[in-house]
């Protein structure tokens, strides 16, 4: 053979790197029963009981085997707060984002936030801001989350401006129903610690709120 010939010729290819194997289902069965006892541990507790070896305990798996899917407790924290995800915020995304005007839309979320939370979910939430409080972490995660609560209310006026069409800014209009709706939950859960949001007592204010911010926007 040339020494052109030699030359021309392509190099063999990589071999193909395999595909990482998926989680088995018994896998994620145990991770589903750690995340669980993180959660009950996490509503009913907010020192030091929340450890990963009290999680592993109550989930009825080892120690080791809790380490195996989860770093620390932070990380189980974290799983915690992308497990409660859809049961707050993915609602009233859906409340916003469905079909209808303005007030069909607006009435989808007062209506939702009208309803009880439950006393887990409230728990929780006021456990994941006391840990908050220490990690940093943790604190990130629920910023996050919250941005995409508070971006929910700013969509809901962003169809009022779409709806009007003339320049109309939605942000501090959404953002000021998001701060109303937190502080009517704050107040109605250290009234009767029912976790509603915000509450029969607060549904007509903030119903009279976005009326009034919308029409006088």
């Amino acid at each position: 053979m040339s020494a052109s010939a030699q030359h021309s010729e392509v190099p063999p290819a990589p071999p193909a790197r395999a595909p990482r194997p998926r989680a088995s289902a018994k896998g994620e069965q145990t991770r589903a029963r750690l995340v669980a006892a993180a959660r009950t541990l996490l509503a009913g507790e907010l020192s030091e009981r929340f450890t990963t070896r009290n999680v592993a305990a109550l989930s009825g798996v080892s120690h080791g085997m809790c380490h195996y899917h989860f770093q620390d407790r932070t990380d189980l924290i974290l799983a915690v707060i992308t497990d409660i995800h859809p049961e707050w915020i993915t609602p009233l995304e859906e409340a916003v984002s469905g079909p209808g005007t303005f007030e069909e839309r607006a009435a989808r979320v007062v209506e939702l936030l009208g309803r009880p939370e439950g006393a887990e979910l409230s728990h929780l939430h006021s456990a994941l801001h006391w840990h908050a409080l220490n990690d940093a972490r943790v604190r990130e995660a629920l910023e996050a989350e919250y941005r995409r609560w508070r971006a929910c209310f700013v969509a809901l006026f962003q169809v009022l401006a779409d709806e009007r069409g003339r320049g109309l800014d939605p942000r501090p209009l959404g953002l000021a129903v998001a701060a109303a709706v937190d502080g009517l939950a704050a107040m109605e859960s250290m009234a009767d610690g029912t976790g509603a949001v915000p509450g029969a007592g607060g549904e007509p204010v903030l119903r009279t709120l976005i009326r009034t911010l919308a029409a006088g926007a």
